[in-house]
């Protein structure tokens, strides 16, 4: 038993011992010098219109691999919120109202994230920012919002809340699956509109990324069948 027990143990180890000189005989093996990818990289982002590289490389050059992040986002959201009993567990409040001081700096915070996440859709396209950093400003605004005591909307109903979440991938494959019809490629987008569908998609994605960490927080966050907080 015991020898058996040693065996099992080394296994792991040899694994472990093996993979790690396959990846250093990797690593001996690479040239001293290099371009890199940096000069593509650079070309294809001014072809597509965006200065900031790494945007283009996130919703152009890796658009696979973007399209399935949010995809696994939504879906996870989705899961989430179904395993919920209650139905309106995203109505409800959270916590009291807020004292002075929380009810103050919440009034005077959460528009400025509204306009910060806004700006950084904006810039993104020249400069640091993106649909992921203004989804978690977005969604830093409401959860905010829910701690200092403020329900759901009215107006945001829960068809208007599955919209929102769901907004983003759609027009995102949408746009994805819009070359094929003139016989491009997936998510080959055309030249004269490249800029254009790339904002569009970032916009809509930071509010299903809000959407989603609100979401998240609130599923999480509501009032138990015995009336305790989780």
């Amino acid at each position: 038993m015991s020898e058996h027990r040693h065996r099992t143990r080394l296994l792991p180890l040899t694994a472990a011992m093996l993979m790690l000189g396959v990846i250093g005989r990797a690593i001996l093996a690479l040239p001293t010098t290099g371009d890199g990818l940096a000069v593509p990289m650079r070309a294809g982002a001014e072809a597509s219109g965006i200065p900031n590289v790494i945007t283009a490389v996130l919703l152009d050059f890796r658009g696979y691999d973007t399209l399935l992040e949010i995809a696994v986002l939504m879906l996870a959201t989705v899961a989430v919120l179904s395993l919920r009993e209650d139905p309106a567990a995203l109505s409800r409040r959270i916590a009291g109202g807020a004292g002075p001081v929380l009810g103050t700096l919440t009034r005077a915070l959460a528009p400025i994230m509204l306009l910060v996440a806004g700006h950084l859709v904006l810039v993104g396209s020249s400069g640091p920012g993106g649909a992921f950093q203004g989804g978690a400003v977005l969604g830093a605004a409401g959860i905010l919002l829910m701690l200092s005591g403020y329900a759901r909307p009215a107006w945001a109903s829960r068809r208007a809340v599955r919209w929102v979440l769901a907004v983003g991938l759609i027009v995102f494959i949408g746009v994805a699956l819009y070359p094929l019809l003139s016989g491009g490629t997936l998510l080959q987008y055309p030249p004269e509109n490249r800029k254009d569908l790339i904002l569009l998609v970032e916009a809509l994605l930071t509010l299903s990324i809000g959407a989603s960490l609100v979401s998240l927080f609130l599923a999480s966050a509501s009032s138990t069948e015995g009336g305790g907080r989780r």
